[in-house]
């Protein structure tokens, strides 16, 4: 063999190692990425849906406009859209329910349906110091993230990867957040609805 055609031939090896190698380097690179991010929206969807339900503590449930943006405040936004290095999850992820404390045998909060909800928060009030255990009376509201696709039930959402020629089956989880009723964004002085 002749000195230029073994130097050749080690170039080609060389090239395969570090094609081999680099590979390699880029799979785990991207691995502890998608892990990285992962964390992050684990921890990030609890810290949204505790926004999302101090947030909706204080905000007229009743008003569309007011729970938009109590929904785009809880993922740092200003605007509808999606979480910041967070898709898929968007504005419209963050489910608000409001519970009441029933007694049936023990304490239990109950969902209170939407066509049961008071008219206006002062009647919630006038509801709750009638009777704080009324099955209509708001005492917590509950920020959660829910699939949107899907209003009956709660579905977890799927995680989405970075790279679209990677996918993992991982579910985002429901993350939960109650807090206590506080003003519904009632006003002082202001009337009972009809």
């Amino acid at each position: 063999m002749f000195p230029q055609q073994k130097d050749q031939a080690q170039g080609g090896v060389v090239a395969v190692e570090f094609s081999l190698v680099l590979m390699l380097f880029l799979t785990i690179a991207v691995g502890v990425i998608e892990c990285a991010r992962a964390m992050y929206l684990y921890n990030t969807l609890e810290m949204v849906t505790q926004r999302a339900a101090s947030l909706a503590a204080n905000a007229d449930f009743r008003d569309a406009a007011a729970m938009n943006a109590v929904r785009q405040k809880a993922i740092f936004r200003t605007s509808a859209g999606t979480l910041m290095l967070g898709a898929p999850i968007t504005d419209a992820h963050v489910r608000i329910d409001y519970l009441a404390l029933t007694y049936a045998g023990a304490p239990a909060m109950t969902e209170i349906p939407a066509a049961s909800l008071p008219a206006c928060t002062v009647n919630n009030r006038i509801t709750c110091m009638k009777d704080p255990n009324d099955a209509s009376c708001i005492r917590f509201v509950r920020a959660r993230i829910c699939d949107p696709a899907v209003t009956a039930t709660c579905n977890h959402v799927q995680y989405q990867t970075l790279l679209s020629l990677v996918s993992l089956p991982l579910s985002l989880p429901n993350a939960t957040a109650i807090t206590n009723a506080e003003t519904l964004g009632a006003t002082v002085g202001a009337a009972p609805c009809p």
